[in-house]
């Protein structure tokens, strides 16, 4: 039996995630993990489609395994994930050296439909599920260093925001039981793992619940149902329970969402990190609005000003788009102060990308000229540059307890990990192991990262 898979992901944390539950599902079939694809009887490519150059990266890639395919006529090609449930038919109509589409809420299908591939069939699952969550599936920490993790909470969007493509290829909103997310990061806790980051799409909007059972006979009580109900924040606070020494990240959160009382449960617990991901898109309420976001500036502003008074010590990062359908001049100077106003830690800064099936290639024309986007952007990128160099010169002579992830990229004579603020951290390694808290003081910086030198060690 050819059972070797390698798996290959791109795009966001969910897909990663996702990466490691495939890897499960056909690790308890049989199938083993290749650490390459040279030798694997089956590439599998987990895809995204928030953006049209993700996708063309996918494309590129297909055509340089044709050169594989062609010295190792066997193997078999799938595309799983975001891009096979926008793009199967086109996929199986263009792409003739993928032999499978999969979808993301198909996964548990896999095993049985590579047993027919293998005989020569071409196949595409792509139902999307309203109820599938995978939370009975331990994943396989395939490509993990060990310390930090990676556990999905929900699946799913429900905001239809105007110009994404995630409640069409990734389904409506479903939060998994939390008792299970709970079970898998203590597991990891028992294995070792010293970080875990909570992903959802919209994560602080998950909520879970659940009937009542009678304490007794453990059956469901039909005369007076009750509700067992847990929000994010009372999440939160139980896997933060769980050892005082794990640290706890969340990502990513939607304005609508952030409550007092989910930065109250972060001030609580000192392993919660004090970092908040909460991406503004616009500083402007016209494109707010015509994004369909659900928020308007002051509201931003007001979770904004709410983060510093509970969590004086957060740091707070978003993504923002450039360009997006009938952006004034106006519009992208409101975004500009927005930034000046908040002044991000970091930002993920994209021009506009018009994806089909959205709200936005429906009812909206795409009428930014690339030039005036492209303007736009490096104006944004620009001004965030600068203010993240301020923020970090101002950390300079500051000790912060860092969690040591890996050797630096730079130099195998250095270190690097995180602060609660998830800011990356470089210092020389000395006899220092991944995996060990440190107090590091910073000494100097860049506009990315903070340089320092250790203190103490644990």
């Amino acid at each position: 039996m050819k059972n070797k898979i390698y798996i290959e992901t791109y795009g966001c944390q969910m897909n990663f995630a996702d990466s490691e539950i495939v890897s499960s599902i056909l690790n308890k079939a049989g199938y083993t993990n290749s650490r390459t694809p040279d030798d694997a009887d089956y590439i599998l490519i987990n895809t995204c489609a928030i953006r049209d150059n993700a996708e063309q990266r996918i494309r590129k890639r297909l055509r340089e395994l044709k050169a594989l395919q062609r010295q190792r006529p066997t193997l078999k090609i799938g595309i799983l994930g975001c891009m096979a449930e926008r793009l199967q038919k086109q996929l199986m109509e263009e792409e003739d050296n993928v032999s499978f589409i999969v979808g993301p809420d198909a996964y548990r299908n896999l095993p049985s439909m590579l047993s027919h591939i293998a005989q020569g069939e071409r196949l595409a699952e792509t139902m999307l599920s309203e109820t599938e969550t995978y939370d009975d599936i331990e994943p396989v920490r395939y490509d993990s260093n060990g310390i930090t993790a990676y556990i999905s909470i929900m699946r799913g969007c429900q905001n239809y925001c105007a110009y994404c493509v995630v409640p069409y290829t990734r389904g409506r909103e479903r939060s998994r039981d939390p008792q299970t997310i709970v079970n898998e990061a203590r597991k990891l806790v028992e294995n070792g793992y010293r970080e875990v980051t909570l992903l959802g799409q919209n994560v602080n909007s998950y909520h879970w619940e659940s009937a009542k059972r009678n304490a007794e006979s453990e059956e469901l009580d039909s005369h007076t149902p009750s509700l067992i109900s847990v929000g994010f924040p009372e999440l939160l606070d139980m896997v933060a329970s769980i050892d005082p020494r794990l640290r706890v990240r969340f990502a990513t959160s939607h304005p609508k969402d952030l409550s007092d009382n989910l930065l109250h449960v972060m001030a609580k617990h000192d392993n919660i990190c004090k970092c908040i991901h909460l991406p503004v898109q616009s500083g402007s309420a016209r494109m707010l609005k015509l994004m369909n976001r659900h928020y308007s500036p002051e509201w931003y502003l007001d979770r904004i000003d709410a983060i510093r008074r509970i969590l004086p010590s957060c740091s707070i990062t978003t993504d923002v788009i450039a360009g997006f359908c009938s952006e004034t001049e106006e519009d992208h100077q409101a975004t500009l102060e927005m930034f000046r106003r908040v002044r991000y830690d970091y930002a993920y800064m994209f021009k506009f990308s018009m994806r089909p099936n959205t709200y936005a290639a429906k009812h909206l024309q795409d009428d930014i000229p690339d030039d005036v986007k492209t303007r736009r952007l490096e104006e944004i990128i620009n001004l965030q540059g600068q203010i993240a160099l301020e923020n970090n010169q101002k950390e300079i002579g500051k000790t912060y307890e860092v969690l040591v992830e890996g050797v630096s990229h730079r130099s195998d004579q250095q270190l690097f990990g995180r602060n609660s603020q998830n800011k990356v951290i470089v210092f020389d390694r000395g006899d220092i192991q991944p995996g060990q808290y440190v107090h590091v003081r910073v000494t100097r910086c860049t506009a990315a990262t903070l340089i320092g030198t250790v203190t103490t060690k644990q």
